[in-house]
């Protein structure tokens, strides 16, 4: 790191004034100087998802030493790529997303915007690290999970993360943390995923809500146990998405 202090990229999918964001820019600085580029709003759900339709602006709202916080107004992936090109003066050591208003463990990863920001971070070769807290709560409490992203953000810093793996680091909602496990992603689904009314102009109208079903309940490798156990749920994700055991598999399909 040529002697100088890490330099930390911020963002989340909740917007810029966040309580889990707050909390997670307190914690980072103590290991680097931080920049925080974040949406000026909530963006949940954006997965990966990028804006290509409108303008996108990015606007500096503190700068103080050591610390440098942007609003921007599109999706988490636009943050980063704007980061990196316009808001940063050098390449960061660690980009750190959340801290998340509720789970982004299991099938929850695919939808996002966290984790897409993360993503976004991987691709790009830059250690990525995405933290999120199970919670419901319109003003959770984050200080329990302090020590544990404090150990996580130490390790990869140190250690670094394999090309191409990111981590999905998920925290159930207790006043103690019992610690971390390392774990894969289980196995669940949505269901009963809208909620419909009459339109008071005419028409129905849909609200996206739903009830999530653990489809391997018993399974004690998953992050949904490790999070049901008190635990935070550290799990590695690629972003290769090739199905590499089924490649042989799918050859009779090929030109001969």
């Amino acid at each position: 790191m040529n002697g100088k202090r890490p330099l930390i990229l911020v963002t989340n999918d909740d917007g810029y004034t966040a309580a889990g964001i707050c909390a997670l820019m307190r914690t980072a600085q103590l290991y680097g100087d931080v920049v925080v580029v974040a949406p000026d709003g909530p963006r949940s759900g954006a997965a990966c998802s990028i804006t290509t339709q409108v303008p996108v602006y990015v606007r500096p709202v503190c700068e103080e030493p050591g610390l440098t916080v942007f609003a921007c107004t599109g999706r988490p992936a636009d943050c980063v790529k704007l980061a990196l090109e316009c808001c940063v003066s050098r390449r960061p050591d660690l980009l750190l997303s959340g801290i998340n208003h509720g789970s982004n463990a299991s099938v929850n990863i695919h939808y996002s915007g966290t984790m897409g920001a993360v993503l976004e971070g991987c691709m790009k070769g830059i250690p990525s690290v995405g933290f999120s807290l199970d919670t419901v709560n319109h003003a959770p409490d984050f200080a329990p999970l302090e020590r544990a992203v404090k150990k996580v953000i130490g390790y990869v810093l140190a250690e670094g993360l394999p090309q191409d793996v990111c981590l999905n680091v998920n925290f159930p909602e207790r006043d103690v943390i019992r610690g971390l496990r390392v774990v894969r992603m289980g196995r669940g689904a949505w269901g009963n995923e809208w909620q419909s009314a009459d339109h008071p102009r005419g028409g129905t109208y849909y609200w996206l809500t739903g009830s999530y079903t653990d489809l391997e309940p018993e399974a004690q490798d998953t992050d949904i146990r490790a999070m049901a156990d008190g635990y935070g749920a550290v799990t590695p994700v690629r972003v290769d998405m090739t199905a590499h055991e089924a490649l042989r598999a799918f050859k009779g399909m090929e030109d001969v």
